[in-house]
């Protein structure tokens, strides 16, 4: 059996995408419009509160309109934010159409080897514990390593994981400070083994980053890819504008 990779694991994130029913939306009177709308955004802000990260998004294209990102301790308080929004008026006016269940991950393959705790080292609880950057644009997609025949991730040694996995890694470097990812690991927690959500303020650079990576051979070889949503960051002011009638 070949070596699996050890996992460090930190909050739990849930990408919540839903689409607005705008003709049923468009039926009720200016006023509740008005109060669901603000009760939403109090929604919103109270998630700010708690310890954890989260951001709103409208999403461009017809898979949805807007999606909640949040990262929790617990996948208790990930449920209870779920219901807490069933509950909202404007929930009525919503239809759930994607959703992806999963927790921040670091794996050991580009790791050295230390005594220390990692959970103590202020580097990697910063990427373990993030908190969602403000930028402009954000791209979800979920990934799976294939498992087939000949090109099977899984087969494959420690050795030539890790070698592979530091090549792939120099691409993502070489996008410093033009896009932050953030990895989570879904395997066993929802239909893909992992979720990538990246963020910057060009969205070209999604298109930059993800076609060079093409050419790299732990995505060309044994890469598999869901289905890609991006959008635009929210605030208050930007999500009445979006709710209005």
């Amino acid at each position: 059996m070949n070596e699996a990779a050890i996992t460090l694991d930190g909050w739990y994130a849930l990408h919540d995408f839903r689409s607005m029913d705008w003709a049923s939306w468009k039926l009720v009177s200016a006023e509740e419009r008005e109060a669901a709308t603000k009760e939403f955004i109090a929604f919103l802000e109270d998630l700010n509160k708690d310890t954890g990260s989260n951001a709103f998004y409208s999403i461009i294209g017809q898979k949805a309109d807007f999606m909640i990102m949040t990262l929790r301790e617990t996948p208790e308080e990930l449920n209870e934010i779920e219901t807490k929004f069933a509950k909202l008026a404007i929930a009525d006016f919503t239809i759930p159409t994607y959703s992806y269940v999963s927790v921040v991950e670091l794996s050991n393959y580009l790791a050295g080897k230390s005594d220390e705790d990692p959970y103590q080292n202020p580097h990697v609880r910063a990427r373990l514990y993030p908190e969602l950057p403000k930028s402009k644009y954000v791209c979800f997609y979920p990934m799976d390593k294939k498992r087939e025949g000949n090109d099977n991730w899984y087969m494959l040694s420690m050795e030539d994981r890790k070698k592979l996995m530091y090549d792939h890694g120099l691409i993502g470097r070489s996008y410093a400070g033009k896009i932050k990812q953030i990895i989570t690991g879904s395997v066993g927690l929802d239909d893909h083994e992992w979720g990538v959500t990246l963020f910057s303020d060009d969205m070209l650079q999604f298109k930059k980053i993800v076609y060079e990576m093409r050419f790299d051979e732990v995505s060309a070889r044994y890469g598999e890819f869901g289905e890609f949503l991006v959008g635009n960051l929210l605030d208050n002011e930007k999500l009445e504008k979006l709710l209005a009638i």
